[in-house]
């Protein structure tokens, strides 16, 4: 690799959590009546995006074979996800920021294309993999990236559906497909985490950001289901399924409700008690993007379900991740300041 390109090494596609963070603290600001910060984050997110896709793309051409080896490396190949959820994400923010149905279209087939290769070839190469840790080392908070992937695309396909009088109910299908097909993915990694949680050691280092995806999964979760309930009024098969969908919905919420308190208190047995080294490192997007998401996600539940005594919950994580989504961004900048006097230096 070229000396200048060799910064490209450490790219990791983490760095996609950035997307998913950005974006939906941006949907979320506009949700809660912040247009002016929706907006500056949305045009940010666009620049971040087109930024990592084009250095992806570069390590792509000059180190291939390092970048896509950890594919089937069970701590990194799940982190593969973010590319899938970050482009959804930026999707869903043309469709509700902007009405801009085509872009938004054309970003949800290629999450949904990446969702399909990246899906089979991680699972297949993890499972044919010859070597194989021990799952207290090989399984963790990451791995629901699979989950947040899937409904990413449910959530782009329930948006996108009511606009498109060809595909609409395909698209509503989709949709309802890959939000049951999460459910099922996240019963069956959850249970591998909290056997993991509960059997195993657990030092301060294991805790790392991505666990707060125990509960972001099921928050997109929630959001997948309360769009779907909304599109009932033009998709006779959801119609049908109505109260499947508000029990599955309600299920999600709460599921994704009970992880909140107990992922404080680790974090604080982790940070406070444990006293962990607090420093910039792109897995903390992915606790900026479940706090942002369960905002969103309540907030669309309370409006489809009229459950307005809940009012009070969304607006209170929607400033904790619009607070979250500035400490990890300052991080950010002083990271990529430190690398940059370092690489000129060199």
């Amino acid at each position: 690799m070229p000396r200048r390109l060799r910064a490209l090494g450490e790219l990791t596609p983490a760095h996609f959590a950035m997307i998913m963070a950005t974006g939906i603290v941006s949907l979320a600001a506009q949700l809660f009546g912040m247009p002016g910060v929706s907006r500056v984050l949305f045009l940010l997110n666009v620049l971040l995006y087109a930024a990592l896709c084009a250095l992806t793309a570069l390590r792509l051409a000059f180190d291939p074979r390092q970048f896509l080896g950890g594919i089937t490396d069970h701590a990194r190949g799940p982190v593969f996800f973010t590319a899938v959820a970050g482009t959804s994400v930026l999707a869903s923010q043309f469709a509700v920021l902007e009405a801009d149905y085509r872009i938004a279209g054309a970003l949800g087939l290629l999450a949904l294309a990446l969702w399909i290769v990246l899906t089979y070839a991680i699972f297949a190469g993890l499972t044919i993999a010859p070597s194989k840790p021990p799952l207290d080392e090989g399984i963790g908070g990451g791995w629901l990236l699979a989950v947040v992937a899937t409904q990413s695309i449910a959530v782009v396909g329930a948006l996108l559906a009511p606009q498109s009088e060809r595909a609409g109910l395909a698209l509503d299908f989709l949709a309802l497909a890959m939000w049951l097909a999460a459910g099922m993915l996240y019963i069956w990694i959850m249970a591998l985490i909290f056997y993991r949680y509960t059997f195993f050691p657990f030092a301060p280092a294991d805790l790392t950001p991505p666990y707060w995806i125990n509960m972001g999964a099921m928050a997109i979760s929630t959001l997948a289901g309360a769009l779907l309930i909304r599109n009932t009024a033009h998709a006779p098969f959801l119609a049908s399924l109505e109260p499947f969908l508000k029990g599955f919905t309600v299920f999600y919420w709460a599921s994704g409700s009970w992880w909140i308190p107990l992922l404080a208190v680790l974090a604080f047995w982790r940070y406070v008690w444990r006293r962990f080294p607090l420093k910039y490192d792109p897995l903390y997007w992915g606790a900026v993007f479940p706090l942002g998401m369960y905002a969103a996600a309540t907030e669309e539940m309370i409006a489809t379900m009229h459950l307005e005594f809940l009012e009070w919950l969304p607006h209170l994580f929607a400033y904790l991740a619009l607070v979250a989504w500035a400490v990890a961004f300052v991080g950010f900048a002083l990271d990529l300041m430190r690398r940059s006097r370092a690489a000129a230096r060199a």
